[in-house]
């Protein structure tokens, strides 16, 4: 038998063989003895009757043995390589390795790591120990996008490696990965693990940019933003509004796109009371249809966690970004932006503002005016895109 490598197995072959003439053998010995048999007088009747020979299971699991140890191992390479890319969680995968010595070594082969879905390595914080660890680093190191992106924010946020985890997510944003080009340009636009004058938002935005073009909605939403505002790149309204249009006409396509049961999640014309009692996040708003929340990534579930355990606090006198879905702490003090109405709520970005203003806080939201009066800032006003503006720095 000759694999696409052109090793030859000659071995698989003259066993299949061989197995195949005894049994074709058994098979004729078989119809012959009944064939003597059956030659009786008309009218009479015979029981015939054969005693097979039961296996043992000792027999049974020997053979099954033998002819797994004869396959090739590229062959086996190749099918986890499939069930790595289909893993729905981590036991999955995880059962294979505790199998066999060799299982666990062909199950380990880098191409079978590289091509590992980010369920495959999802991993709660309360579970993450060293193990767990070096595992995804061995993910990351062999070129899984999904790996370096999810490695690079634990130890950016988590672990506070900032050097080592922005390397992870430079990596794969030099292999187009949307989600780590658009982490780039929020710790970018924010100086993250720096000071305040570490911003460089002509870098976060050409970061968005190549981001909303691989067709990163939040990246999409960010770069309208900035070109609303001209913030860090030179102001062009009606481009900004396109960009805002389309990371709507984006996200209600991505919605359809899962199926007709998602169909079900879009409503019209919902009333404001609607809005409050969670029934979705009417992110198109300029369509007047309402979508379900979007999944949070394992890497964000990760960080939630993370802090969470930690009491809810990064450090002292740090926060988290208050949408549910993002989970970046602040790195250094007055980091994120606040609301300029209510002052309470506090974002690392203007797409994690959006998306919670339209799911949460446009419901809960109050204007404080002392505070209003002290700082001097004015009410943010409705843009026309349905999204408020209400975040300035702190």
């Amino acid at each position: 038998m000759r694999t696409r490598r052109g090793a030859c197995y000659s071995g698989v072959v003259s066993r299949m063989c061989s197995d195949a003439r005894v049994s074709k053998k058994k098979n004729k010995d078989l119809h012959m003895h009944m064939h003597m048999h059956m030659h009786v007088p008309a009218g009479d009747s015979i029981i015939y009757s054969r005693k097979r020979q039961k296996k043992t299971p000792e027999k049974t699991a020997g053979a099954d043995y033998e002819f797994f140890e004869s396959l090739p191992d590229d062959l086996v390479i190749s099918i986890f390589c499939k069930l790595s890319s289909t893993a729905t969680k981590p036991s999955d995968f995880v059962n294979i390795l505790i199998t066999c010595k060799r299982l666990n070594r062909l199950a380990l082969h880098s191409l079978v790591l590289s091509k590992a879905s980010p369920k495959t390595f999802t991993i709660k914080a309360r579970d993450w120990c060293d193990s767990a660890h070096k595992f995804l680093k061995h993910c990351a190191d062999a070129g899984n996008v999904e790996a370096c992106y999810t490695l690079g924010m634990i130890r950016f946020y988590c672990l506070q490696n900032r050097g080592s985890g922005a390397s992870f997510m430079a990596k794969a944003a030099i292999n187009s990965h949307a989600r780590a080009l658009y982490a780039l340009a929020v710790i970018q636009f924010n100086g993250s693990g720096g000071t305040k004058s570490d911003k460089d938002l002509r870098a976060g935005v050409a970061l968005c940019a190549r981001a909303a073009f691989l067709g990163h909605v939040d990246a999409m939403r960010e770069l309208g933003h900035c070109l609303q505002d001209g913030y860090g790149v030179r102001q062009n309204i009606a481009e900004g509004r396109r960009f805002l249009v389309q990371a709507n006409a984006r996200e209600l396509a991505a919605v359809l796109s899962t199926g007709a049961a998602a169909r079900t999640w879009l409503s019209w014309n919902l009333q404001p009371q609607q809005l409050r009692q969670g029934s979705g996040c009417p992110l198109l708003s300029d369509f007047g249809c309402n979508v379900p929340a979007p999944e949070v990534h394992p890497a964000s579930l990760f960080m939630a966690e993370w802090f969470a355990a930690r009491g809810g606090s990064p450090g002292p006198g740090l926060r988290l970004c208050s949408h549910a879905g993002c989970g970046r702490p602040e790195t250094r003090k007055h980091e994120f932006r606040r609301c300029s109405v209510c002052g309470v709520v506090n974002y690392c970005s203007r797409a994690c503002q959006a998306l919670d203003w339209k799911f949460r806080h446009k419901a809960e939201c109050s204007p404080v005016q002392r505070w209003l009066e002290e700082d001097g800032e004015d009410v943010g006003n409705d843009d026309g895109d349905g999204e408020v503006e209400v975040m300035v720095d702190s």
